[in-house]
């Protein structure tokens, strides 16, 4: 049996630490043993967690006799973690202890210095900050999650039972995941490289001088454009659209326009039954093919695949 140790942090999100607490709890064997031993354990009597009080079960010195250590998000990721905290997880990753971190509670594991050097998530929202606050990660921000063998980090809420289901299936292999995954109405399999299903094309500032020209291909992104139309749209040279785009979103003026578009399709295949040929058509992709290409390196799934996750009633494709 595995003891798993969740740690509780001031201000910890409820959700990332019932979601290892309610996964490993209901691991069973196929003999009907159970296959971790949960500690909650923390450096207070009791954490407020949101609108909760947690009682503490043990002191910080649980994470000595721990096989895996789960950190979970907090509610401000930017908040200084307590010093007794990171010099606990830093003599349990000496240790070799598997240290797992749920959504932004990587912000945690990188000021221990747990990720440097090593590949890491966290919640999309997040990930620059964490990026600019820790250049030594490398952050990795499209995907569920990472395993560096003994550190692991997940991205957003949904991520971290990913994440979990992921450690069961390492320690005790498919048939007690799946289990365990039936028990959590969970897909078992949703590979740690897949995308977060989000398009990152934000601009950088709110005061974006380009908002006339990003409204503008919000409400066109469907039509033939070309660098010359937006250029026309946001009243500017080609070159200096160009040069403005790269400056304040990072992308290229077309790179904006496909995520418009992929943005656009998620939209109509969560909530429509229209063919794949029809919404690469409404979206304003040149062909089937180029539409599929796109949304494939951009998720990291097919059409069809992203359909089943946010639309499975419907089996068209």
């Amino acid at each position: 049996m595995y003891t798993v140790v969740v740690l509780a942090l001031p201000d910890a999100i409820a959700f990332d630490m019932a979601t290892p607490i309610e996964t490993f709890g209901r691991v069973r064997l196929p003999d009907g043993r159970p296959g971790y031993r949960l500690v909650v354990a923390g450096h207070e009597p009791s954490v407020q967690a949101g609108p909760l009080r947690l009682a503490i079960d043990e002191e910080l010195d649980a994470i000595e006799r721990a096989d895996l250590v789960v950190v979970p998000g907090r509610n401000d990721p930017l908040q200084p973690s307590p010093p007794a905290v990171l010099a606990a997880l830093r003599a349990g990753a000496e240790r070799g202890t598997r240290i797992a971190s749920i959504c932004v509670g990587a912000f945690t594991l990188a000021e221990a210095g747990l990720l440097d050097g090593r590949d890491a998530t966290t919640h999309w929202l997040a990930a620059d900050e964490l990026a600019r606050r820790h250049p030594a990660v490398r952050m990795n921000p499209d995907v569920l999650y990472t395993d560096n063998g003994s550190i692991l980090t997940s991205a957003g809420a949904a991520s971290g039972l990913d994440l979990c289901l992921h450690i069961v299936q390492r320690d005790y292999g498919v048939a007690v995941a799946a289990d365990a995954a039936r028990l959590a109405v969970a897909p078992l399999h949703r590979p740690g490289g897949q995308a977060q299903y989000i398009v990152r094309n934000r601009a950088t500032s709110r005061t974006s001088t380009l908002e006339r020209a990003l409204s503008w291909i919000e409400a066109n992104a469907h039509r033939d454009l070309t660098l010359a139309d937006i250029a026309a749209a946001a009243g500017m040279s080609v070159r200096t659209v160009t040069r403005r785009f790269k400056d304040e979103t990072g992308q290229s003026p077309m790179q904006w326009v496909s995520g418009v578009r992929i943005r656009h399709a998620q939209d109509l295949l969560e909530t429509t039954d229209h063919t794949v040929d029809r919404i690469a058509a409404q979206t304003g992709f040149p062909s089937t093919s180029n539409f599929r290409a796109q949304f494939g390196q951009l998720l990291g799934v097919t059409p069809g695949a992203y359909r089943k996750v946010f639309r499975p009633q419907s089996s068209r494709v």
